[in-house]
């Protein structure tokens, strides 16, 4: 089943555009990633240091595979460094309604 994956970020003032450049060049290595459909980037309008990148994946196991890659341990851990506080990740499942039990 297809899955967005929308990860939070909240950037120091100081290291947005720095942050930005970072990003971009994890969704190139993203878009080589088996599973891998699309993603964007949205920038709060009144609040550029909230960041929001949306990424949609085949299925729940092919993000998990890339979100435990080494490669993509690495660039986060590089990515933290310029953060305010810690990373948030929702992930949402693409046209599926599940119950409660």
């Amino acid at each position: 089943m297809t899955v967005k994956v929308f990860i939070k970020r909240h950037i120091r003032q100081d290291k947005i555009d720095q942050a930005l450049t970072m990003l971009n060049d994890f969704r190139s290595m993203a878009i080589r990633q088996p599973g891998y459909i699309s993603g964007e980037t949205l920038v709060n309008h009144y609040d550029n240091r909230s960041i929001t990148v949306v990424s949609t994946w085949h299925s729940l196991e092919d993000w998990i595979h890339w979100q435990e890659s080494k490669e993509r341990e690495t660039n986060e851990a590089q990515l933290e460094d310029l953060l305010e506080e810690p990373t948030k990740y929702e992930i949402y499942d693409v046209g599926r309604h599940h119950k409660d039990t």
